[in-house]
């Protein structure tokens, strides 16, 4: 039996924008926004509306995931739901009871909030306004409302983050086409990377001056989405590709965050391609001294790449993938459902990473899971899904992690995405990634076979 060390955080993630609904929020966010302008974007046509029906169902929700072994939970707090004036930064008195509520509630039931404060959810009006993160404007905003969210529920939550997969607002938004605005301009992205890492530097230091004023002992870290880059092939070409993709999908939040700075080789990079960010002295300052506390991990899937197939001397726009190109290694096992490769041994890779080149940080995986598509196939006769793939991912990935932890990493927990199915941007409910099925057509609620697994794992510390 694998055992995990003693008070090991067994959990579950989700989010506010993919859980809640749209009822009552004062304000709408990106996603919001681009669905009443283009439903037909979204899977399905299904938009954020009522997603998980959480806001109405929180009472109901919580003790059943209690009941699938959930531990701990991280969510996050909506921007566009806790401010009824995000520019002015006046409160919604509805949207700080509602979170207050779930906190208290998710404390009745055993679970820890793992509070997080920003899942892709930017305000419309912070981007028709200011230009959204290619502001610097807004990453003051950004810092009021997360000193806002410290002072009203500091006394309850004792881990805080800033901001969920800041790559994946790049790759969606500025580069590939898949978030709102649907922008390809790889310059505003490495300004928009800068500015997500100083937001996260003045966040952490409001806190940190709040923590020190409350005698608390709370923590703040960020929740990155690490996919360390293979080469293709040890040829010097393909490992310098794999070592560019790495400093830009990794190294270029990991490094701020943890060490205080970027990257001096991505930099001269930026700098030789008249990309590199603005930034002031003072600026940098805040990052430098405002380092994360712990760490959060998103892990799915391994990127393989290789060297372009043209050169990155070529005229052309600059875009981040002009020094590489994706590799699909052949004969690798896959979720093909969503199109990623499975290969559980990259969380100890990422496990070891931590461990020798950033200081051995506390950390956690934040995020892991499989997302299915037409879950319904693989229900029983007494309508509980039979997802024993599912199940096989996680212990595939825990193996790979506990050997990690064996090896002296200082990982202290794990959080499968998810507990219930929950909407998934433009992919809707396609796929499913839930320890609990959700029938979005009734809110029907049901506990899968991997929640009545993972019940078992969390009480055992193990399997």
């Amino acid at each position: 039996m694998l055992k995990f060390p003693k008070d090991f955080a067994w959990g579950a993630a989700t989010s506010g924008p993919q859980s809640e609904g749209n009822f009552h929020k004062p304000n709408q966010n990106v996603f919001d926004y681009w669905y009443e302008k283009d439903p037909d974007a979204f899977y399905d046509g299904v938009g954020p509306d009522t997603a998980s029906n959480f806001y109405n169902d929180y009472k109901k929700d919580i003790p059943l995931m209690a009941k699938a072994g959930i531990r701990s939970l991280r969510t996050s707090i909506q921007w566009t739901r806790l401010m009824a004036d995000v520019d002015k930064g006046i409160v919604d008195e509805d949207g700080v009871e509602f979170y207050n509520n779930v906190i208290d509630c998710l404390l009745d039931n055993g679970i820890e909030p793992y509070i997080n404060l920003f899942h892709f959810d930017l305000p419309i009006d912070l981007y028709k306004k200011y230009g959204g993160w290619e502001s610097k404007h807004v990453t003051d905003l950004f810092a009021d409302y997360a000193e806002k969210c410290f002072e009203l529920f500091g006394s309850k939550v004792k881990n805080w983050f800033t901001f969920n997969e800041p790559k994946v607002i790049l790759d969606g938004e500025y580069l590939y086409q898949f978030h709102y605005p649907l922008k390809v301009d790889g310059p505003a992205a490495v300004q928009v990377a800068y500015n997500i890492n100083l937001a996260s530097a003045k966040a952490v230091a409001r806190f940190k001056k709040w923590r020190k004023e409350n005698n608390s002992d709370a923590k703040i870290g960020t929740i990155l989405n690490l996919t360390p880059a293979y080469p293709a092939t040890n040829d010097p070409e393909d490992v310098a590709a794999a070592e560019f993709a790495t400093l830009w999908d990794d190294n270029m939040y990991l490094d701020p965050a943890v060490k205080g700075h970027f990257p001096e080789k991505l930099v001269k990079i930026l700098d030789d391609a008249n990309v590199l960010f603005d930034s002031t002295p003072e600026e940098l300052k805040i990052i430098a001294d405002n380092t994360i506390d712990v760490l959060g991990v998103n892990f799915y899937h391994p990127e393989r790449v290789m060297r372009p197939s043209v050169s990155p001397d070529s005229l052309q726009d600059w875009m981040p993938d002009i020094y590489f190109d994706n590799y699909e290694m052949p004969g690798r096992v896959m979720n093909v459902d969503k199109g990623w490769e499975i290969y559980p041994k990259t969380l100890y890779d990422i496990a070891i990473n931590i461990r020798d080149n950033y200081g051995n940080l506390p950390w956690f995986v934040s995020e892991n899971g499989m997302g299915v598509s037409h879950e319904e196939r693989y229900l029983d006769d007494k309508g509980v899904v039979q997802d024993d793939y599912r199940i096989k991912f996680i212990k595939d990935h825990l193996t790979e992690l506990h050997r990690g932890i064996e090896a002296g990493s200082n990982c202290h927990g794990f959080f499968v995405w998810t507990g219930i199915d929950c909407w998934s941007w433009k992919n809707a409910y396609r796929n499913r990634y839930g320890l609990i099925r959700n029938d979005i057509h009734t809110q029907t609620k049901t506990i899968k076979k991997s929640g009545q697994w993972y019940a078992k794992l969390s009480e055992n510390n193990g399997f």
